[in-house]
């Protein structure tokens, strides 16, 4: 298929279906050659974080919007915008394949249209560029919702975290310590020419300095090394997993988590559970390439009882479901999929989940509560509900008024997250 059809078709999937880019990418690549898999990425991802700005100027050049069975030429002149505006690609060359995808399509009457509209985009490109940022949907590239939420949350932040959104995110490695330390791994991508960095508080964590394949990583495929955000990774320095425990990772899928706590200890028992069987896959495949072991289970985390009848557990780590809106930068159709009401489902149901996990939590037993997320009603307010509603649990490491901690999207480079350590009392 013509990449750029395969661009088009994938924001028309996302934007339009309502369907995740972690869905709709992998099967639109397996349509086209590998040698152009980078290239897809760079086009779907560029257009979804940009996509006001693009719709913006595609709704200038048309006196009338592609509707019905027609909508995803919609999309492939939005795919044209995208390339002539923020890639390096030769105009000439950016226009006639975008151009060339209507045959894939099967639109080929529309040549003429799609063609027309590019080139008068180049045209005025000084105008209509200025035109798509005169507002702040194309200024700032966020849904109003969001815009207001992080204004009012994080009033001396919220340009920052909005810019951070918007940026490409860095590659970040997790270093397997059963085989190697960190500093030693690091010698081993120098000696690849392969540059990095450690992080100042993630004990595993390296951030390339260029994004390179997994192939290309010294020992990937032994399981020397991982891919995971450093934001991420510090859930385990949370959780603080000590040799021997039994262990629960609540909501693992894709199981980078539950793999690093069996990296960092022995003869632990880690339980995965995961409501979602097919993202339950992921996890197989993590642990079978690191050689790891954990007993792996399918349930809805609000009922343990239909699925753990063993002891209480030493460690709890709670990733619960969010709205992921500390990983926009990862995940651009985050912006365009959620919705503000889904705030209170998602909060209702992190409260359930908390409430379920703790039954199962050994008195003087740690629970670590993480999202990806950055709403205080997902995070700061959860846990303060949790405290006031919870006699014996006690926050460690943080005050009661400001409970956990909260990573901001680009804080030393890294992701959105929030984690509250939480301690169960002995009586």
């Amino acid at each position: 298929m013509n990449v750029r059809a395969a661009a088009a078709n994938v924001l028309f999937q996302v934007v339009d279906k309502g369907h995740s880019l972690s869905h709709a990418l992998p099967a639109a690549q397996k349509t086209i050659k590998p040698r152009d898999h980078a290239l897809l990425q760079e086009i779907c991802y560029g257009a979804l974080r940009y996509l006001p700005r693009l719709e913006t100027i595609a709704n200038e050049l048309m006196d009338n919007s592609l509707k019905g069975k027609k909508r995803v030429f919609h999309h492939l002149i939005l795919v044209g915008i995208y390339q002539l505006s923020f890639m390096r690609i030769p105009a000439h060359a950016a226009v006639g394949e975008t151009v060339e995808g209507t045959v894939t399509l099967r639109g080929p009457s529309l040549r003429g249209l799609i063609n027309a509209v590019l080139r008068s985009y180049l045209r005025e490109q000084d105008r209509l560029d200025e035109l798509a940022v005169s507002h702040n949907a194309g200024k700032y590239c966020h849904p109003s919702w969001i815009l207001k939420m992080l204004q009012e949350s994080y009033p001396e932040q919220w340009e920052s975290i909005v810019e951070a959104n918007n940026s490409k995110a860095p590659m970040w490695l997790r270093v397997n310590r059963q085989h190697h330390t960190r500093d030693e791994y690091l010698a081993l991508l120098n000696s690849e020419n392969i540059e990095c960095t450690p992080h100042p508080q993630a004990e595993d964590a390296l951030k390339l300095t260029s994004p390179c394949d997994v192939t290309l990583l010294p020992g990937f495929t032994k399981g020397w090394v991982s891919v995971q955000d450093a934001a991420a990774q510090l859930s385990v320095d949370y959780l603080a997993p000590q040799d021997g425990e039994l262990i629960l990772d609540c909501c693992a899928a894709p199981g980078g988590k539950t793999a690093h706590i069996l990296e960092r200890t022995k003869n632990t028992e880690v339980v995965a559970i995961d409501c979602d069987d097919r993202r339950l896959d992921r996890v197989y495949d993590n642990l079978q390439r690191l050689q790891l072991r954990a007993d792996v289970i399918c349930g809805d985390a609000r009922y343990p009882e239909e699925w753990w009848q063993g002891d209480q557990f030493d460690r709890i780590l709670l990733d619960a479901p969010c709205s992921a809106t500390g990983v926009i930068r990862r995940h651009p159709d985050i912006k365009w999929l959620r919705r503000a009401s889904d705030i209170d489902a998602l909060a209702l149901l992190q409260s359930e989940i908390m409430d379920a996990m703790w039954r199962e939590l050994k008195p003087g037993g740690t629970m670590v509560y993480a999202t990806c997320s950055i709403t205080p009603q997902e995070n700061s307010q959860q846990v303060k509900d949790f405290l006031a509603r919870t006699d014996n649990a006690q926050l460690v490491g943080s005050e009661v008024e400001n409970p956990g901690r909260q990573i901001l999207p680009g804080e030393d480079d890294m992701d959105g997250f929030y984690y509250a350590v939480l301690v169960k009392s002995l009586a």
